[in-house]
Parts: structure tokens; sequence; C-alpha cells
């Protein structure tokens, strides 16, 4: 008997600059209508999840992409062999409740680093390799990801995954049946998960399709940068780049919509450009907390901006507020 999940998905991944705290500004943005869905920035799929649960992905195409190799490969993963990761999980949760900080840095260096390089050196030899991640190590990922700092992914130069154990009583590490909801919904014949960069949606996407794009934040200082996503990271030449895609999509008549900092190349790109504006899009400002910092004094509300072409449209004047404090 197929599984019917018994609630809607929720992300099973935590993320640095994840949305769910901006949901509540974005909904306003969601088109009624539109044909497929593309997010080519998954990290935690806040919004996709969020999509689903409403109903508004039922019947639809999904694209969901990333340039992380990792996030691809444990998706997959969950999609297609998620008891076998629910097991694993069960048995990295116990030794944690046991063993504590200790334990995180064993499964971290001696297992989950070394399990990654050899898989990573098998796809250098092997061209026709996939992004294909086995259970066990996508479950070594995801507890990882539910017990380490923040839910951080960072990569040293080295390309190792290095993100210190995080300060939780009792994290959660194995909800299984949030597992199983989101292994149903991401099995489905009309979700696709691919392994590619965010320029790629160029050659998918269509007139009257969405598009989300959440990309690794530009920092508002220049100390406070957390885009080591991968070991290239994501430079200002590729905020450029995302801009010029954006614009494309939004010519094309595709639904699109953006969240970032108020950093000033973001209000330069969009805010400030004669370009954006002649492609329909407008800037809206909603109220965010940062909870990533290593001073506390630094962590608080900030001012995040969303980009769009869709949604309630402003009076002409400066971009408004999105009307939310998230």
């Amino acid at each position: 008997m197929a599984f019917r999940p018994p609630h809607a998905p929720r992300p099973f991944l935590k993320w640095a600059g994840g949305k769910r705290q901006l949901l509540p500004a974005l909904r306003r943005f969601y088109p009624s209508r539109f044909g497929a869905y593309h997010e080519p920035f998954l990290g935690s799929g806040a919004v996709f999840f969020d999509l689903e649960a409403r109903g508004l992905l039922e019947g639809r195409r999904v694209v969901l992409a990333d340039t992380n190799v990792d996030v691809v490969g444990c998706y997959r993963a969950v999609a297609h062999d998620v008891e076998a990761i629910v097991e694993h999980l069960r048995t990295l949760a116990w030794h944690h409740a046991r063993e504590g900080p200790g334990f995180y840095y064993e499964v971290r260096d001696r297992r989950f680093n070394p399990m990654r390089e050899a898989l990573q050196r098998e796809r250098l030899g092997n061209a026709q390799a996939g992004v294909e991640y086995p259970a066990e190590l996508a479950a070594m990922l995801i507890y990882l990801n539910r017990t380490g700092y923040n839910g951080l992914f960072r990569l040293n130069a080295r390309g190792l995954f290095n993100v210190p154990v995080g300060r939780y009583r009792q994290p959660r590490v194995c909800d299984a049946d949030n597992l199983r909801a989101c292994a149903a919904t991401l099995a489905r014949d009309t979700v696709e998960l691919r392994h590619q960069s965010f320029e790629a949606v160029l050659d998918q996407a269509h007139e009257g399709d969405f598009v989300y794009f959440d990309p690794p934040y530009v920092p508002l200082r220049r100390s406070a940068s957390f885009t080591a996503y991968t070991a290239a990271g994501f430079s200002s030449d590729a905020h450029r780049r995302l801009q010029q895609v954006t614009l494309t999509l939004a010519r094309r008549g595709c639904h699109v919509l953006l969240s970032n900092s108020s950093a000033p190349l973001v209000r330069d790109l969009y805010e400030r450009s004669q370009d954006a504006t002649r492609a329909g899009l407008r800037t809206f400002r909603a109220r965010a907390r940062r909870a990533i910092n290593a001073r506390a004094s630094a962590r608080g509300p900030v001012i995040e901006l969303i980009v769009t072409n869709t949604g309630g449209a402003p009076r002409a004047g400066r971009p408004k507020s999105a009307g939310f404090s998230v």
C-alpha cells in the first residue's frame, strides 16, 4: 500500500537564512495562477514546502535545483530511500543523546567527511556518475544539520564540512513522519531534483512559470559573510549575473520572486536599477531577525528585500514595506 502522508511536509533541513520566518511576507507575492514552479536555490526548500502545503503545486511540474551537490544528493536519497535514512537517523539520535558533542565530531570528522570525500573522488573518476547519496551519508548530513551550529552548511578551503556542534539540549534528529511526508512529495513524477547552476533556469522556465530565487545573502557587513555554501562560495559577480537572469525571466513573462538582504549591492541591483524597473520588478521590504552572528549584540531585527513582478502593486514612489514583522 502506498504511503499517504498524514500532514503536509515541512523542511527537513535547517538552513542559515532559511525562509520560514519570512513566509508571511513572501506569501503575499505568490501568483494566483502559474505554470511550472522553479526553485534554483533549494536549501531548506521552505517556499517549495509552503506552496505544497497550500495545494498550489498540485498537478504542476516542479524543478528544484542547487549547485550544492550535498543538498541535491540528500533530497534524492530522501525521495527514494527514506526508510533506510530513518533507521540510520534513529541510531545516530540514540548515540547523540548519550554521548553528546564528542559523538558529533566523531561523525563529522571520522565518518561523514571521509565518506563524502570518497564519493567525490568516485565522481571525479567517472564522468557519468550522478549526484546520488547513499542513505547512510544522507542520514549523517541530516544529523549534522540538526545538531550543528544554527543549521549552517559550511565548507572550508579543502571542501570539508567544518561546522561546529550546536548548543541544543534535545535536538529532534529523526522526525520520521515528516521525512516520509517529504519523500512522498519529492518522489512524485512531476518533481525534478537537479544539480545545476541557477543560470540553467533560463533554458527551463517559460512564460507564465513561477520562479523563486533565494540566493546566499549578500552580507550587511564585510566580516559577516556566510557564503561558503560551496567550496567556491557565491561572489558579488554571481549576484550581478543573478540580476541579469532575473531581468530576463521577468521580460519573458515569468512570475519572479527573489529575496535577499538590504545590503547596498542588492539595492543597487534591484531597488535603484532602471533596468529592473523597466522589466517590471518592484522592491518591497520586510522585517526579519538575524540569528547568526558571532556577537550577540549584532543579532536582532534586520530589513530584507523582496523583489518581484507579481503580487499587490504599491503606489508610485519609494519601495513599500511588505507590511509584516516576521
